[in-house]
């Protein structure tokens, strides 16, 4: 049997943060993270760890699934009606059958209606980071210590918007480093200022979590993983399938057991995550799981990298629909539909870094096609589609993702998904034109 034997089984802690991206010391950017840098230090760190979507649901239903959200069903916002389909098992549910105590601490964003799930215990805890630290920290000295193994997801809603918060520090705009992908605009550096302030938060309360697991006594035996759903939610990161939408945080730490300090830069994505904690559980991995479990990476045992992974967007605040696949060296997109150039989701298309990207983003309207060379144009700024040079890639990701659309029945090659009723009225309620382009 792959993964850990039954007597040896892990606990397992998954932290999961919003809407982080890879914005933490660790992994490069222009941020003070040290718990977390520090957390890294004693782990695996992953640098080339991909969601399915670059939105809250979708891409932690992945996470839930091990499927990507046009095969579950959640391929939309929990509380705008989508759900992850009637007939899926969660992680939670297989987890169950092997034996595992479940608990949810906090947030998730994959239900409506949490008991769905499957956790045996859910902790309504407010999703504040420095509140679920805590209630980690009690759970841990308390109800962890009877020797079942047990499983916990934990989530914390920092460092999503808004970014302009009491009692949580900002730091200076003049003083920061812009994003390489965005002109350097003060509104995007006002925003800026903001996030940090957040992701401050969220690195303290890593912080709190680290000395639980070793106060405890719970650590040697506990696999902690922290990591978030998607990009940042500034422009051209979250709501799009370019790398700061998709590219995000993992961290895998279990002492004694995987050699610690390591970065590892295969390509991965989140649906791998369910059938490698199935295999770290002894549990088996069902053939519908998608992903594909990463365990060898940990462990340094055999391990067969993945080749490309796939990515997509169907509805956020409004329709967005895109299929991508990305390689170690070329994202090819499909647009679907008459969208702007860059899509921004709501809560960015009204904050300072949207307003300054409107005239950029909205004023004209997407190609049906992208393809970037990410050796040579690592920020994906100039689609190369129509180059003859990359006529043969173009035409090879083009049928991969045809293909993939067709081998998994994707309802986009049918026609537009129709909205929730949920979805409708809240586009009646709040109309916007964040998904029109203003030309």
């Amino acid at each position: 049997m792959p993964g850990a034997s039954h007597s040896s089984r892990p606990n397992v802690v998954k932290v999961i943060c919003h809407d982080l991206g890879r914005y933490v010391g660790c992994l490069g950017a222009p941020i003070q993270t040290p718990n977390t840098d520090a957390l890294a230090g004693e782990g695996v760190l992953f640098s080339n760890y991909c969601c399915t979507a670059a939105q809250c649901s979708p891409s932690r239903g992945s996470i839930m699934t091990g499927r990507y959200p046009h095969c579950n069903g959640l391929v939309g916002l929990a509380h705008l009606g989508w759900e992850i389909g009637a007939n899926e098992v969660t992680l939670p549910m297989y987890l169950n059958r092997a034996g595992y105590n479940t608990r949810l601490i906090a947030h998730q964003h994959e239900h409506n209606e949490s008991p769905r799930l499957g956790y045996q215990t859910i902790d309504p805890a407010k999703n504040d980071a420095r509140t679920v630290a805590g209630a980690l920290s009690d759970f841990l000295h308390g109800d962890a210590q009877d020797g079942q193994p047990f499983f916990v997801s934990c989530g914390i809603t920092e460092p999503h918007r808004p970014y302009e918060r009491d009692d949580y520090d900002r730091d200076d705009p003049d003083s920061l480093t812009p994003l390489p992908y965005l002109p350097d605009r003060p509104g995007i550096r006002e925003d800026l200022a903001g996030l940090h302030g957040l992701i401050w938060r969220l690195d303290e309360a890593v912080g709190t979590m680290r000395e639980a697991f070793e106060d405890s006594g719970l650590a040697d035996n506990t696999v902690f993983i922290f990591t978030t759903d998607h990009g940042i939610a500034m422009p051209r990161a979250k709501g799009t399938c370019y790398d700061p939408g998709i590219h995000t945080t993992l961290i895998v730490r279990w002492p004694e057991h995987f050699t610690g300090g390591r970065v590892q830069g295969e390509l991965l994505t989140n649906c791998d995550l369910l059938p490698t904690i199935l295999d770290l559980a002894g549990a088996p991995v069902p053939p519908q799981v998608e992903g594909r479990s990463f365990l060898g990476l940990l462990d340094e045992d055999d391990y067969e990298p993945r080749d490309h992974v796939f990515c997509e967007m169907t509805w956020h605040d409004q329709y967005n629909p895109m299929r991508a696949i990305r390689t170690n060296r070329y994202k090819y997109i499909r647009n679907f539909g008459r969208r702007p150039l860059v899509y921004m989701p709501a809560d960015i298309y009204v904050a300072p870094a949207g307003e300054e990207m409107k005239e950029d983003f909205y004023s004209s309207v997407r190609p049906a096609e992208e393809l970037y060379d990410l050796q040579r144009d690592p920020l994906e700024q100039h689609s190369v589609l129509g180059d003859p040079e990359y006529e043969d890639i173009a035409w090879q990701l083009r049928a991969r993702v045809y293909n993939w659309m067709v081998e998994t029945n994707d309802p986009l090659l049918y026609g537009d998904y129709p909205p929730t009723k949920a979805q409708r009225e809240r586009n009646e309620e709040r109309p916007m034109d964040n998904g029109v382009p203003h030309v």
